[in-house]
């Protein structure tokens, strides 16, 4: 079985690690149909940042596409593109520090990638967890809303940020306290799922903090 995985570098060794360096191949020479047909899977794991990121991958007959469906769903993806999907899209938490945990948190738009998937997944003996096709999925909607308030605790001066980390980490067991896992998830990231997430739902809760926002706007971290 042929894999390959595109995306950025942290998010590429995270996969590696989750199914052995060997079995990924990184970045064709091209992103040509006739290039990517070699490939039996194809991770994309910057996809929902992109536009219509599936035309390129839609001639791909019953070829598995995963991709990141955190800050768009699968068919949110789909519906940007005019082409025919004779590929099969299956949706993923591909966001950093996530990718390399078990299970996999996944999500279909239809019934045959399912059955796509789940052979894949049998072959490789990985373990994942079908969740709806949403913006956000489970666990990024989870950790970023946590990552949310505890932005508001420091902006409201209830505590510093070592603090705030270390009683998450003691008194949940996470980890990473949530301003260090925001550092490591990407405060673009945890901002862009927020606000990707609020907009769809119009839910107070995922309201971004406003400090959170200037460190999106100023491109800066909590930690150095």
């Amino acid at each position: 079985m042929k894999i390959l995985a595109t995306g950025d570098e942290q998010r590429i060794d995270e996969l590696k690690q989750k199914f052995g360096s060997e079995k990924i191949s990184v970045d064709p020479a091209g992103d040509t149909a006739s290039q990517l047909r070699q490939y039996d899977v194809i991770f994309d794991l910057n996809a929902d940042e992109k536009k219509s990121v599936l035309d390129k991958y839609a001639a791909l007959e019953n070829k598995l596409v995963i991709a990141c469906a955190v800050k768009k769903s699968v068919k949110a993806m789909i519906g940007e593109s005019d082409q025919k999907m004779k590929c099969r899209i299956a949706g993923m938490n591909a966001l950093p520090t996530f990718i390399n945990k078990a299970p996999l948190e996944v999500s279909f738009a239809d019934e045959r990638s399912r059955k796509k998937f789940e052979e894949f997944a049998g072959n490789v003996k990985l373990s994942f967890l079908e969740v709806k096709d949403a913006i956000g999925m489970v666990i990024p909607r989870v950790i970023c809303m946590i990552i949310n308030e505890a932005c508001y605790s420091l902006y409201q001066g209830v505590a510093v940020k070592e603090d705030i980390d270390l009683a998450m980490k003691l008194g949940t067991g996470y980890p990473f306290g949530p301003l260090e896992w925001c550092d490591r998830i990407g405060i673009q990231n945890v901002y862009e799922t927020l606000e990707a997430i609020h907009y769809e739902t119009r839910d107070r809760r995922y309201e971004i903090c406003p400090l959170l926002k200037e460190k999106y706007e100023k491109k800066e971290t909590f930690y150095s």
